[in-house]
């Protein structure tokens, strides 16, 4: 990737690798996941989808798009949707696997997995996309945490909060709650892609609690938010603390707003299952 000049400060570039082996493609597709970079692979390549349902594609040329937020997007030479995808939330994962590279997009609330196993790369490109457009289409801290209260289940089944904005020695907790057990859980919202920093502010707030109360009950901690780096993963298991794949929902002034440009468009798009396939190639 492009480094900059010994004058200028180091920011990363695109990177674009053409015929790529397998190896070089899983070393760029790291690197960008590393960077929160968009990442676009085309290839031959056979589509699996397992969750709520199941679909399969069989091998054809296919466009990879795979967005930091957690996306994932299969698209064909027709129409404007996509023939398989993730949603946002889900955690991206790539690998080399008996002479073909594996690129895997798994959530885990529902469980879904999407496989996309290329035979040939073409191309791949790593972006650094910055800024976008004005419109806020990722919802916020507030619109995840009114989800969680409207919702309890999606952070686990029996989950059921009592506070926000508890009051602890390290600050105030999000949302704090118990679990079926009656076990004291503390939820810490984040509305983007979180790395070490927000491991940290969860553990804190965990002792906090740990130290506040008169029994010796374990406090679980949980980490909502649409990912995390593999750092902070490898930190939450290190202190036995979860992660709940989330991501907030547009609020009703941002889709308002959507609506408004759509009308300027020439089409509109439909929302595509994550289990449709259309036939191979």
């Amino acid at each position: 990737m492009d480094r900059g000049t010994d004058a200028d400060p180091p920011t990363p570039g695109p990177t674009t690798l053409h015929a790529p082996t397998h190896r070089e493609t899983l070393w760029a597709l790291e690197e960008a996941f590393g960077e929160g970079a968009l990442v676009t692979v085309f290839g031959r390549c056979t589509v699996e989808y397992e969750g709520r349902a199941a679909s399969s594609l069989g091998p054809g040329d296919r466009l990879l798009i795979l967005k930091p937020d957690g996306s994932a997007l299969v698209h064909t030479d027709e129409n404007q949707s996509p023939v398989n995808w993730q949603p946002p939330g889900s955690e991206h994962r790539a690998a080399v696997r008996d002479g073909r590279l594996r690129v895997r997009s798994t959530r885990e609330n529902p469980d879904e997995r999407l496989d996309v196993r290329f035979e040939r790369v073409h191309q791949f490109s790593g972006l650094p996309v910055t800024g976008g457009r004005s419109l806020e289409v990722t919802g916020s801290e507030a619109d995840l945490k009114r989800r969680v209260l409207e919702r309890p289940d999606l952070v686990e089944a029996g989950f059921t909060p009592l506070a926000t904005e508890r009051e602890s020695a390290a600050g105030p907790i999000d949302v704090y709650g118990e679990d079926a057990e009656g076990t004291p859980v503390v939820v810490e919202l984040k509305r983007k892609r979180v790395g070490p920093d927000a491991v940290g502010q969860l553990k804190r707030y965990v002792e906090a609690v740990s130290r506040e109360r008169a029994d010796d009950r374990s406090v679980r901690g949980l980490l909502v938010a649409p990912s995390v780096t593999d750092r902070a993963r490898a930190m939450l298991e290190h202190d036995g603390l979860e992660f709940v794949a989330m991501a907030p929902p547009v609020s009703e002034e941002s889709a308002e707003s959507a609506e408004s440009d759509s009308s300027s468009d020439s089409g509109e798009s439909s929302d595509p299952s994550p289990s449709s396939a259309e036939s191979d190639d």
